[in-house]
């Protein structure tokens, strides 16, 4: 009787674990086949989902930038944050929180989509470049790789930006209300409202489409805290057998996995893969720049713990720190395309190579002052590495 109730105990723990890492499947298929049924619907060729590209179009819809080519709302970044708001609000997960240095986080977030200017491209959209076959992208991959582990030194080193501490509950609904209010004006369409008639702002896939996969992809990261740095960190941080061992890393390699895979099989069934160096679309020649960007973008996403995508995600659940970051990104979004910073085909304009330069400094001059010697992994970062 004893053995039975062992192996009854055994047999759901199992169905646990399957259940839980199916989550995580799901979550990597959802975002690859979502962003390529995107770009086939209508958004440019592996773009169907890109955090500082749709970004740059939504700064460029309010005015924030003259690129008539790059202005749009795009109910997908809308999408990812009311999402992930939601969701966080059905689980009981809206914990108004900040505090943490959020100049800081502002400056960092700023360089981040500066650094995806770069590459022309965010991590996401990086993996959607490969899957479609593109090996240039390949040289990001080896770049956002780089900064991950540089960043890692630090955090290893007693690297911290400080301790959040609770915020009132308005301050972490500007982010969600923001967003809301950036919805009824797509549908109301005001005419301060600018929007792309060429270029890559005006190629969209239907509204609700869009709305719909941002949706259950900001609702899925939120609940499994999916964010591609976070996955590869915990590899460099821990080890292998860190895999094995602990379910929430086990679980960010699948949504890793799962999201490659999904989207290459997407990639070959909607006929949008296309292998090869050159010709292909949103890329340039410029490797060692776009090294560098993805470098940046490495490195500053393990520095505020998250890419991109983990801080729109985080700043929908309260957290004040990733919304300061996100305010950062829209405002470097907004002069990347002001001040010609942001790759184009042709190659990277001085002006980016000269930001790339400065971020990196920059960055790296934040690592070393708010590193603590002989102090070890923050307690933040120790708990989850996001």
């Amino acid at each position: 009787m004893h053995k039975a109730e062992l192996s009854s105990s055994s047999a759901q723990t199992k169905l646990m674990s399957l259940r839980y890492k199916g989550w995580f499947i799901l979550m990597g298929a959802v975002l690859g086949v979502g962003a390529l049924i995107l770009s086939y619907y209508g958004n440019p060729a592996n773009t169907g989902l890109c955090v500082s590209c749709f970004m740059e179009n939504i700064a460029g819809s309010m005015g924030l930038h003259d690129n008539i080519r790059m202005q749009y709302l795009r109910p997908e970044i809308i999408g990812l944050v009311l999402g992930a708001f939601f969701m966080a609000l059905a689980r009981r997960e809206f914990v108004p929180s900040g505090g943490s240095s959020p100049l800081l986080r502002f400056v960092i977030g700023f360089f981040l989509i500066v650094g995806c200017t770069i590459f022309i491209g965010c991590p996401i959209k990086m993996v959607l470049r490969i899957t479609s076959g593109d090996i240039g992208a390949l040289v990001g991959l080896a770049g956002l790789i780089s900064g991950i582990y540089l960043g890692l030194g630090f955090i290893e080193n007693g690297f911290r930006l400080g301790i959040p501490s609770s915020q009132p509950k308005s301050n972490s609904l500007i982010i969600p209300l923001f967003m809301l209010f950036l919805l009824v004006l797509i549908f109301v369409d005001p005419s301060f409202v600018y929007k792309s008639t060429k270029g890559s702002g005006a190629l969209r896939a239907p509204i609700m489409l869009s709305l719909g996969i941002g949706l259950l992809i900001g609702a899925l990261a939120q609940f499994t805290r999916f964010c591609i740095t976070g996955g590869i960190a915990r590899i460099f941080l821990w080890g292998p057998r860190e895999v094995l061992n602990c379910p929430r890393s086990t679980g960010l390699l699948i949504s890793l996995g799962s999201f490659f895979s999904f989207a290459l099989v997407a990639s070959l069934l909607t006929g949008q893969f296309n292998f090869g160096l050159h010709g292909q679309p949103s890329s340039n020649a410029s490797y060692g720049w776009a090294f560098l960007g993805m470098m940046m973008v490495g490195l500053g996403s393990v520095l505020i713990r998250g890419c991109p995508l983990r801080q729109l995600i985080a700043s929908a659940q309260g957290d004040n720190d990733a919304g300061a970051a996100v305010l950062g990104m829209l405002v470097g979004a907004a002069l990347a395309q002001s001040w010609d910073l942001a790759g184009t085909p042709a190659g990277t304009p001085i002006g980016g190579q000269i930001a790339v330069l400065a971020g990196l400094a920059i960055m790296l001059a934040v690592g070393v002052l708010n590193r603590r010697r002989g102090y070890g992994i923050a307690p933040e970062y120790q708990a989850g590495l996001d």
